[in-house]
């Protein structure tokens, strides 16, 4: 008995990486806040590069607060796609490679979503991850924490809960 090779890694990575690009650019309003996500392994960190439009109040200044909830909401949701359709990719049912904006799979739609404001947004670079608390075939619990400079020291968080989006198959 023989057994398939394994993919090499480069191989994976770019299958990996086109998942979370056509994800992630295929929601406008990411692209306009300028979020963007790193890949390691299959954690997702959301990094919000700093720009002077996300300021709200330009006297402390300090980052809107509504830039901030649309930071952890977006982290929320992509980070639930993500685990969504990590199986499906490494299984080789999804084809990364293929996705484009018209056939990604429907993003998970925010049932509710409180956000704790822990202090000023400072006038940086901010970063997210979420925790996936309960994903079933209706209904999603996830948590969000963002930080700037340190991560024990969070500026915010949130919880959020999801409608899932339907599964075929």
């Amino acid at each position: 008995m023989t057994r398939k090779a394994p993919e090499p890694v480069q191989v994976i990575k770019q299958r990996r990486d086109a998942a979370l690009s056509a994800l992630v650019h295929g929601v406008p309003y990411i692209n306009f806040l300028g979020i963007e996500f790193e890949r390691r392994g299959d954690e997702l960190t959301a990094i919000l590069a700093f720009d002077d439009k996300l300021i709200g109040n330009p006297m402390l200044p300090a980052l809107h607060g509504g830039v901030t909830a649309a930071f952890l909401e977006v982290t929320a949701i992509i980070g639930l796609s993500w685990a969504i359709i990590w199986e499906d990719m490494e299984s080789g049912a999804l084809d990364p490679l293929a996705l484009t904006p018209d056939t990604l799979p429907r993003l998970p739609k925010t049932i509710d979503f409180t956000v704790d404001y822990l202090r000023t947004g400072l006038p940086r670079d901010a970063y997210a991850r979420a925790r996936v608390n309960r994903s079933g075939r209706r209904y999603a619990s996830v948590h969000v924490e963002a930080w700037q400079d340190n991560r024990a020291r969070l500026y915010a968080q949130a919880t959020g809960h999801f409608l899932m989006p339907p599964r075929n198959g």
